[in-house]
């Protein structure tokens, strides 16, 4: 037998365990290696929160649910649901005027505005360009956005 002779059978035995082996760690190579060309590249600029259309969607809805409820005659059964819809449209405010670059203030230690600082930052949003429904919700005296 010769060095040649040996060294094909060395490389028949050799080959399946190689081959099995490859197949066994290709996917792990795989993602490691996307995973570096991942992190060379630099990141895409992700937004913030929910979109400025969906949030003026979202605050006009709830401006008008809020003024529904005011409206009616059963306020006293409804006040909590008023209370609810008044943090809601205090969150959505919130994420408007953190998307739209206006400056508000931060509610107190209960996590409510008071309704001159929530009227002040609807008012703030409007003249930003975020058109509101006009009337809809008492928090101005008279009752305009």
């Amino acid at each position: 037998m010769t060095l040649f002779d040996a060294s094909r059978i060395a490389l028949i035995i050799a080959t399946p365990p190689l081959a099995l082996a490859a197949v066994r760690h290709a996917p792990r190579c795989w993602r490691t290696l996307t995973g570096r060309v991942r992190e060379r590249r630099p990141a895409e600029p992700r937004p913030y929160g929910l979109p400025i259309e969906r949030l003026a969607a979202d605050l006009r809805r709830l401006l008008r649910l809020h003024g529904a409820l005011t409206a009616s005659a059963q306020s006293a059964h409804c006040a909590h649901r008023v209370w609810a819809v008044e943090a809601a449209i205090e969150a959505r405010a919130i994420e408007a005027a953190t998307a739209l670059g206006v400056p508000h203030p931060w509610p107190d230690g209960a996590g409510l505005f008071t309704r001159t600082q929530l009227s002040a930052l609807l008012t703030d949003l409007a003249e930003a360009g975020l058109v509101l429904p006009a009337g809809a919700c008492p928090f101005t005296p008279d009752g305009r956005i």
